[in-house]
C-alpha cells in the first residue's frame, strides 16, 4: 500500500512539474503576443527549458584557514563575496574637517586604523585630492609634506597581492593654513 502511494505521489509531482513548465502563446486583438499558462485560451504550446538555479552567496560559503591567526574565516575570494578581510579600515588622523595650522608648514602625518593587522601580501596607498600621493606600501602611517593651502581630501586604498584596488576608506577633508607673502598685514607672514 505504501509503495503504491509513493508511486502515485511521484507521478503526480512529475506531472505538476511538467505542467508548470508549459505555457501557451497567443495573439490578442491588437497584435500583441500574450503568454499564459491557461490552455483554455487557445494558442500554441511552448515548452520551456529547465531553469538554472544558482545558490545565493549567503547559502554556501567556503571556509579557508588563515595563515597568521590560525582561525577559520570565510574565503574572501569566493564569487559574490565582498573583499574586506578587515574589521576596520580607515583614516584615524587627521580627523574629518581638521585644520592644519600655519606653523605646520603643510606637513601632516596620516595614521590609518587597520584591524586586524595588515596582511603580508596587502599594501596601502594614500590619495590626496583623488591622485596617488605615495606608492603602495605595507604600512599604516604616511607623511605628507608641503601641502598647499586650502582644502584637501584624503583617502586610503587597500591593494591585494596582485596590486588591484580592493577597498577605499571614507574620504577625510583636511584644511591647510599657510603663511602668505600676498597678505602683508597677516601676523603669520614671515616677511613682514
Amino acid at each position: 500500500m505504501n509503495k503504491a502511494l509513493a508511486v502515485v505521489a511521484l507521478g503526480l509531482s512529475l506531472s505538476l512539474a511538467a505542467h508548470a513548465q508549459t505555457i501557451y502563446r497567443t495573439t490578442d486583438a491588437q497584435g500583441n503576443t500574450v503568454f499564459t499558462d491557461n490552455p483554455e485560451g487557445g494558442g500554441e504550446e511552448v515548452t520551456l527549458d529547465s531553469l538554472t538555479v544558482v545558490p545565493s552567496p549567503g547559502e554556501a560559503t567556503s571556509m579557508a584557514p588563515v595563515a597568521q591567526g590560525g582561525r577559520d574565516e570565510p574565503d574572501t575570494a569566493a564569487p559574490g563575496q565582498p573583499f574586506m578581510p578587515y574589521d576596520r579600515f580607515g583614516i584615524l588622523s587627521p580627523g574629518q574637517e581638521e585644520t592644519l595650522p600655519t606653523g605646520a608648514a603643510g606637513n601632516v602625518q596620516v595614521n590609518l586604523g587597520i584591524q586586524p593587522a595588515l596582511r603580508e601580501d596587502h599594501r596601502v596607498r594614500l590619495l590626496v585630492d583623488g591622485r596617488v600621493s605615495q606608492s603602495a606600501m605595507h604600512t599604516d602611517t604616511f607623511l605628507l609634506n608641503n601641502l598647499a593651502r586650502g582644502e584637501h581630501v584624503l583617502q586610503a586604498e587597500l591593494l591585494d597581492g596582485g596590486g588591484a584596488v580592493r577597498h577605499r576608506s571614507s574620504p577625510v577633508t583636511l584644511y591647510v593654513q599657510r603663511a602668505s607673502v600676498n597678505l602683508p598685514s597677516n601676523p603669520n607672514n614671515p616677511s613682514g
